[in-house]
């Protein structure tokens, strides 16, 4: 019976990875839809294979991070499982409200609101709060960093082809490059993104005795198969796409032409490579949230429609408590059943 519950909840955690993909699908393709360098069937394909491709690029350090989250004496099966629960809901939630929230803190708020229900205070370990430091420094500095990338970027480009008479071909220039800076963001998503979840299925093995604990301390020890799947469903969710989402983060923030799109999607590329390169857990909506406000503010600051960043602000605040309550009460649910 445990081994199929196992099976039950690795099954879930691949459902909120389709999830997560299918969620975040606005962060890869947004800028490249909003720009018309590729139709939404040819973006979201795009996307998906370099989510899909990125296992091959960068280290699984994230993954680690979020195994670590909760102490394997605390992991259980209904743990694991109320957690993704809270975040499931807060991203179905947030997908149908068209706001574009960040799985990835969902994910921790979940496990995180599940093993307090489970233990109280007591979940609050050294490496707990490690990670919950380092999630919570980088809610506010991958935006910003994102934005101010995002800005110092397009200012440059705007400086160095200002000059140019030919417009038509500097335009034709950034659409070409818009397809290598989309595959950079997505290569960047699919490496910090599928890794929370390969995470998520490490602990609950190492939870029930079915995976070595000695594995998180090898950045490439988790089994392929974990890898795979993870990268497997977070592509096929992209295929699927968000696309509420897409129009909020692609047209409504502000008015995006195929050298802000390059710039705005650089700038998050190079903020979530460092983040992955050092495990550390960001928001890819977040982050490439910062870097379309910043690209559309070096034009004016009228070009960014405030309001509606101001409701993505108010998601993003409660992003964890939300997913956390929701996990909590999934697991008194299942003690009650149980």
């Amino acid at each position: 019976m445990a081994n199929f519950l196992v099976i039950v909840v690795i099954g879930i955690a691949l459902v909120f990875d389709f999830v997560n993909g299918f969620h975040d699908a606005a962060n890869s393709i947004a800028t490249v839809v909003a720009t018309r360098v590729l139709k939404p069937w040819q973006a979201v394909l795009w996307a998906a294979f370099f989510n899909f491709a990125a296992f091959l690029i960068l280290p699984l350090e994230v993954a680690n991070a979020i195994a670590k989250i909760v102490d394997k004496d605390v992991i259980s099966i209904g743990l694991v499982f109320a957690g993704l629960m809270g975040a499931i809901f807060w991203n179905v939630l947030t997908a149908w409200l068209g706001l574009p929230s960040s799985s990835s803190h969902a994910l921790i708020g979940g496990m995180v609101g599940a093993g307090f229900a489970k233990v109280g205070p007591d979940i609050f370990t050294s490496k707990t709060l490690t990670t919950l430091r380092k999630t919570g420094t980088f809610i506010i500095y991958s935006p910003l960093v994102g934005l101010l990338l995002g800005f110092v970027l397009i200012v440059v480009v705007m400086w160095i082809v200002h000059r140019i008479r030919a417009k038509r071909a500097v335009n034709k220039t950034f659409r070409s490059l818009q397809l290598v800076s989309a595959a950079a963001f997505s290569l960047g998503h699919g490496a910090n993104d599928a890794q929370k979840t390969m995470g998520i299925i490490a602990a609950l093995l190492i939870g029930a005795n079915k995976l070595d604990a000695s594995v998180l301390d090898d950045p490439e020890g988790l089994p392929l198969w974990i890898v795979l799947s993870c990268h497997g469903a977070i592509g096929l969710g992209t295929m699927f796409g968000g696309w509420k989402i897409v129009k909020t983060m692609g047209t409504k923030l502000t008015k995006l032409e195929p050298m802000g799109g390059v710039c705005a999607e650089s700038a998050a590329a190079a903020t979530l490579f460092f983040a992955s390169i050092n495990g550390i857990p960001v928001s890819t909506t977040h982050t490439i949230t910062g870097a379309i406000v910043g690209t559309g503010s070096a034009k004016r600051l009228s070009a960014v429609r405030w309001n509606v960043a101001g409701r993505v602000l108010w998601a993003w605040v409660l992003t964890i408590p939300g997913s956390a309550a929701v996990a909590m009460l999934s697991y008194w649910i299942v003690e009650v059943l149980n």
